[in-house]
Formats: structure tokens, C-alpha cells, sequence
């Protein structure tokens, strides 16, 4: 079957050549195209869309088919990667879009089973030969789709979360740093849960001791991980259903020295401050304050204040472990703010880990997007 033909100009030549795979132009709706400039020049294959504002995802800058053959080597290539990087855990990121080189396509492990987004329109078409390479390559015991992300409204595409593979139970359980969770694949964040702190999780516990403050501790990542270095832990969400299944998780691993408790976390470190109740490390893990540029003002006012309630109820010598997940708040500013924070509470402050997301959450160098996890360890001093 012929390939569709699209051409992009200068400004789109050039935004391919520095590296990013995004470009604006147009063809048909869900094809795969080749793509050349306006001298008639080959740039490369790329996912078309007729919704989105990205109307170019690049997947290839040779000349080759895309074809069955092109997805699976490209889906073996992100499994040998996770091979490398992943250790005693079961849950973790597969596939991560652009940065494994199929745009729009996200596969999650956790466990026997796969749980799957396919966030534009030719992921979506293509899903169903995706699917079966899936199945060859890995033999899970069932794939779903976690298709309700709202980013697929932009595309065109409906929200939806289904069964496409074998079968798959309301509850799983897998393990991540030898600590085991439970995971619901229908209803969880993301594809089931947040896999990307994981090796966080892992650096936070070699820190920890003492009283220990997990802020915005969801399913207890941060807190069941570092228990056994800790001589109490506390964690804090404001939601009921994240607080029951931090429990349940605590139960599967009998971790007696961890307390979760829900609560507002910026009216309890103001308690907490109020009080001189001191802590030997405290974690801020919340979500993203800046889900777009315009509120970037009110995050930043956010992240302040409770990196600064943070700091001040830390003992000297005690551990900050302060995660921004927001894109749109860059390393640096996430560091001003940080080093504001410190500075108001008339603390010294060091930096002892700068990380980000976990490796098999690759970041992309020429694809600001693909970084957006900040997790900073640091040191207060006095």
C-alpha cells in the first residue's frame, strides 16, 4: 500500500534537525507518512494526526518500512534497555514513547501483566498489531488499556479502559525494590500507579533514620521502602482511598514502624511547625502543582511554602527529600525556589542527590518534554 507524502518547511526542517520530534503540518488522519522538505529531501516517517496541535510525531529518520517487523524490534530494544537498568522490582516502564521511539505509546510491567496507552491516533490504529507483539515478545497473562487520559480528546480519540488481551484481575500484586504493592489496573493513576519514583525510593532509604515525615505519600512508595533504615515513619495524604491502600500495602510487608494518616499536608507542617515537632528526614512528594504555564506562579508559591514548612521542622543534620513532578518548572527554578525556602528559615542547606526520574523513564536529550521528575536529596546543616 502507498505511503501518504507530507512536506514540512524550513522552521519544520530545522526542529527536526536540532533533535526534537514534533512538527506541525498535514496529510491523513492516523497515517504513518514519510515526510520530506520542500526541496523534495527525505526527513523521515513520522505518526500523523489531524486533532492535535502535534500533527508529526517522528518514529524513524531512515528510509525503512514501518511495518510489524520495525515495531518489534524497537519493542525488544526497550525490553533489552530495562534489562540493564531494572532490579529487583516487577513493576516498572516497558516502553516510554518518544524516548523508545514510538511516539505515543506507553507499556507498563506490572507483574504478569501489561497495562497500555496509546495517546494518538496512529497508536491508537496501530494498538491492535501492538498488541499481538506485546503477546509474542512478553507471554503476559493479560494486557489492558489504560485509554482515559484526557490528552486522547485532543487527538480525537475516546477515553476508555479495557480488557485486549487475556485477563486481567481487579488487583495485582508485584514487587518493587523487593517490597511488594498492590496495584488496581483499572482504576489506579497512569496505567495502575507511579512507577517513576522507584529508584528514588531506593535513594531516600539510604538516608533515612530516625523520625521520618512522608508528605503526599500515596500508596506509600517512599514509606514502605525506607521503613527498615527508620525508627518511625509517618505518612500523610489528603486522600482517604490513598490512605487505605498505603495500609494494605503496609500489611502485605508487615512494616509495624510505619503510621499513615490522612490529613491537608500544608495545614499539618504548619502544625508541626507551630509546635517544634522535629523530624530526621522529611519527604515532599506531591503532584504536579504547574499543570500548565499560567499556573506556574501559584506552584512555585506552593512549592515554597511547603519546602519551607519542611525545612524548618528538620533537626540539623536531618534529610530533605523534595520531588517536583510539574514540566513545566525546570531544575533550576525548582533549586531557587528550594534555596529561597532555606534562606527564609535561616537554615544552611546542601545538595546531596540531585536525581530524576527513574531510568527506565528515559529522558529524551533533544525532548525537554520527556524530563519532567526533579527529586532532590539535600542536607540541612543547623
Amino acid at each position: 500500500m502507498a505511503v501518504p507524502n507530507a512536506v514540512v518547511n524550513q522552521r519544520g526542517s530545522e526542529r527536526l534537525r536540532f533533535g526534537h520530534p514534533w512538527i506541525r503540518v498535514q496529510s491523513d488522519p492516523g497515517a504513518i507518512v514519510r515526510v520530506s522538505d520542500e526541496r523534495g529531501r527525505f526527513l523521515g516517517s513520522a505518526f500523523y494526526s489531524d486533532r492535535s496541535q502535534i500533527t508529526l510525531r517522528f518514529v524513524s529518520r531512515a528510509d525503512v518500512p514501518i511495518d510489524r517487523a520495525f515495531f518489534t524490534e524497537r519493542l525488544r530494544a526497550a525490553a533489552r534497555y530495562r534489562q540493564q537498568v531494572v532490579d529487583d522490582t516487577d513493576c516498572f516502564r516497558l516502553f516510554y514513547g518518544e524516548a523508545d521511539q514510538i511516539p505515543a505509546l506507553i507499556v507498563d510491567r506490572y507483574g504478569d501483566y501489561l497495562s497500555i496507552q496509546t495517546l494518538s491516533q496512529t497508536a491508537d490504529r496501530e494498538k491492535p498489531l501492538l498488541v499481538e507483539i506485546l503477546q509474542e515478545l512478553f507471554a503476559p497473562k493479560g494486557i489492558i488499556e489504560r485509554n482515559d487520559p484526557r490528552v486522547r480528546l485532543l487527538e480525537g480519540l475516546e477515553q476508555k479502559v479495557s480488557v485486549l488481551a487475556g485477563t486481567v484481575p481487579e488487583k495485582i500484586i508485584a514487587r518493587e525494590n523487593g517490597i511488594q504493592f498492590q496495584y488496581d489496573l483499572f482504576h489506579g493513576q497512569k496505567t495502575g500507579s507511579f512507577l517513576d519514583q522507584r529508584e528514588n525510593h531506593r535513594a531516600a532509604r539510604q538516608f533515612a533514620s530516625g523520625d521520618v515525615l512522608d508528605c503526599f505519600c500515596f500508596g506509600g512508595g517512599f514509606s514502605l521502602t525506607l521503613a527498615s533504615a527508620a525508627t518511625h515513619v509517618e505518612g500523610v495524604d489528603m486522600s482517604a482511598a490513598a490512605i487505605i491502600t498505603a495500609r494494605e500495602n503496609q500489611t502485605l510487608n508487615g512494616l509495624l514502624q510505619v503510621e499513615f494518616r490522612e490529613a491537608n499536608i500544608f495545614d499539618l507542617l504548619k502544625k508541626y511547625d507551630e509546635i517544634d515537632r522535629q523530624f530526621d528526614m522529611v519527604i515532599l512528594d506531591p503532584p504536579a502543582f504547574a499543570k500548565n504555564r499560567d499556573s506556574l506562579p501559584a506552584a512555585v508559591r506552593g512549592y515554597k511554602e511547603i519546602n519551607l514548612r519542611a525545612i524548618k521542622i528538620l533537626k540539623p543534620g536531618g534529610y530533605l527529600v523534595t520531588c517536583s513532578c510539574s514540566h513545566h518548572l525546570p531544575e533550576a527554578a525548582f533549586l531557587e525556589l528550594i534555596a529561597d525556602a532555606a534562606t527564609d528559615a535561616k537554615r544552611a542547606i546542601t545538595i546531596v542527590e540531585r536525581r530524576t526520574q527513574a531510568l527506565d523513564h528515559p529522558i529524551l536529550l533533544t525532548m525537554p518534554e520527556t524530563y519532567y521528575l526533579k527529586c532532590m536529596i539535600l542536607r540541612i546543616l543547623d
